[in-house]
Order: structure tokens, then sequence, then C-alpha cells
């Protein structure tokens, strides 16, 4: 569990604008002079600027209203939770009393868990919806759109490389859920939730599993394909990456790619999720194809700070992240993946 401290960044104004317009649109247009949105937005703003016994008096004020909705509600828990998670270890289990009020209500009324969530929350979410049996909702599934879960690559680099690119692994695969979900034509499973039913499971031992019990975790999840892929780096100048999809149905595998050249993962990465696309005969319209081009990293260092940032926010030590995804972004002040985790993780930090 972290430790609470002052931060002086705010999350981006646009993640939190986003969040309170998509789902307060449903809200009446005014009570008391002040919108629920109105309300939303305060408890949100609170967040921000670290003022987190205030921002639980907002989104409390919105459960009071009697004019709100079932979504408004759930996004009045789920700010309460974040805030009184920021306020430290001894506020844990409160802050998940919110989650199970939000599953209370019904874990589908509202697609969660959202981007900003803290990772520990969002962990905690799907092992309250797998305890409930409710780790899948009816949106999750469309005819025609198959549904992906991308598994943590391996690291088969030699020498020295193994340990600079300890983490690489689950930077790849970060990347590869970022660009698959901006293809409409797929779905892509949150890392937590797969992790969820691994854990029960019993199969992450060593923080390894294999292939064939992977894809019996995918079976559980309702996943057409699992995506899985290994990083090597053999010197300076040459590495590989190679991706294949298994599919779930068959455990055969369905495609395969890779790239072979200069430690450019981030250039690797994009290549290889266009060329996985194809190979799947999934289409991707011209619009989308320029969304794949963003995102990612020319720089080798930022990469491999990055991968640290995501293996310290796995371990919930989130100053620990933050600094290493602060550093990465120093480096490449392009790199909008570090920046966003930055943004997400600084009212966190000590």
């Amino acid at each position: 569990m972290f430790k609470q401290g002052k931060a002086t960044g705010l999350i981006s104004r646009t993640a939190l604008v986003t969040l309170i317009l998509t789902l307060s649109l449903i809200s009446s247009p005014s009570y008391a002079q002040e919108t629920v949105a109105d309300q939303l937005d305060a408890a949100l703003s609170a967040y921000n600027d670290l003022e987190f016994d205030a921002g639980i008096e907002a989104a409390k004020a919105v459960l009071k209203r009697d004019d709100v909705a079932a979504k408004d509600s759930v996004v009045a828990y789920e700010i309460l939770s974040m805030l009184t998670y920021a306020k430290g270890e001894s506020f844990f289990r409160e802050a998940i009393g919110y989650l199970n009020k939000i599953n209370d209500l019904g874990p589908c009324v509202v697609h969660l868990p959202r981007e900003l969530w803290p990772a520990e929350l969002r962990t905690k979410w799907f092992e309250i919806l797998n305890e409930h049996n409710k780790l899948n909702c009816p949106r999750d599934s469309k005819p025609g759109v198959p549904t992906v879960a991308i598994m943590e690559f391996d690291n088969f680099s030699i020498g020295e490389y193994q340990e600079k690119l300890a983490f690489i692994g689950k930077a790849m695969a970060d990347w590869f859920r970022r660009d698959f979900g901006k293809i409409s034509s797929l779905r892509v499973v949150e890392r937590e939730k797969v992790d969820v039913v691994l854990k029960e499971l019993e199969l992450q031992k060593s923080g390894v599993v294999d292939e064939a019990t992977a894809v019996e975790a995918g079976k559980l999840l309702g996943v057409q394909y699992m995506v899985f892929g290994s990083v090597t780096q053999l010197d300076g100048k040459n590495a590989r990456m190679i991706v294949r999809t298994v599919s779930v149905e068959t455990s055969e595998i369905v495609a395969s790619v890779d790239r072979e050249g200069k430690p450019e993962f981030s250039k690797m990465e994009k290549e290889l999720v266009a060329e996985l696309a194809k190979a799947l005969e999934v289409p991707v319209p011209e619009d989308e194809k320029a969304l794949l081009e963003e995102g990612g990293t020319d720089n080798y260092d930022a990469t491999t700070l990055y991968s640290k940032g995501l293996e310290y926010m796995d371990r919930y030590e989130y100053r620990k992240a933050y600094e290493f995804f602060k550093k990465a972004y120093d480096l490449d002040n392009t790199f909008a993946d570090a920046k966003r985790k930055m943004e997400i993780y600084q009212p966190l930090v000590g």
C-alpha cells in the first residue's frame, strides 16, 4: 500500500472533463442552483488539488440528492473510492467499501474501471466482481467483434540486456493493449481482469504463466484470442520481437509476426500491431491507422524507465512509479504514455 503525501501536479483536465461530461449528461439540468455535474466536477477537482476531505463532502452531497440517477451514484462512489484511497493506508478498507457500493448498484451500469483509477483499486474492483461472479458484462461482447487478452511479454535478452530490459515485457504488453484498444473491431480485456482469474486458478507461480494455462483463463473470460510475445536483445544493435496469437477455442497458433533490427521497441511494436491485425483479418479504417501511429517513444532509455515505472505501479509503490514515469518523460517530452501515467499517480505520491 502506498503512503500518501503532498504533490504539486494535476491529473489531466481533459481526463476529468471527459469523465464528468460523459456520465453527467443523464443528470437533471439543475438542483438547488447546482447540477449533479457541477458537484461531481468539484469532487474531482478536489482530488486534483489534494483537498481530499472537501472532495469527499462534494461527492457525498450528490448521493443525498433526490434527483440522482444510478449512473451519477456510480460516479460519486468511484470518486469517493479514489479520494478515500488517496488519504492513505488506514483508509483502504473504507475505499474498497465504496467499490462494493458500486457492485451493489450494478457493475454494468457504467463501464469500469477507468484509466485514472490507481492500480490497486483496479485490481480490487475485479476481485470484487470475480467474487460475485460478475466479471463479464453484456457489453463486454459484441457479435463479430473478437475479444483479445494480451499477456506480459517474455524477455529473452542476453547478457547485460537481460537486466537492462528486466521489465520490458510490461511495457510491450501495455503498448499492445493501448494500440489494439484503438481498433474498433477488437475488444481488449483489461490486464487486471486477466490477472485476477489467473490468481484464482493459482497459475501465477514465480511470475510465469505458461501458454496452456493462460488460454484456460481466457476461456473463463470469454476471450477469443490470447496474444503472447517476446523481446530479445542480443547486443547494442540487434533485437528481435515475436508476437503470436492463440485461438482460445482450439489452443492453436492462428497468427505469428516478428521483427528484427535495431532495438527500437516502440517502432517494432507499432509495426507488429498493424501486421497482426492484418493477419487476423481485423479491419482497420484509415482514421484508426492514423491513431496507431500515435504514442510510444523512440528513446531507448525512456522505454526502459517507463518499464520500471510499470513495475513499481504494479507493486503499488506510486512514488517510485511516478519518479520513473517522470524520468522517461523528461528524456522525451513527446512520450504521451509516460505523461499520462504521471498525471494519474501524481496526486498519490509522497
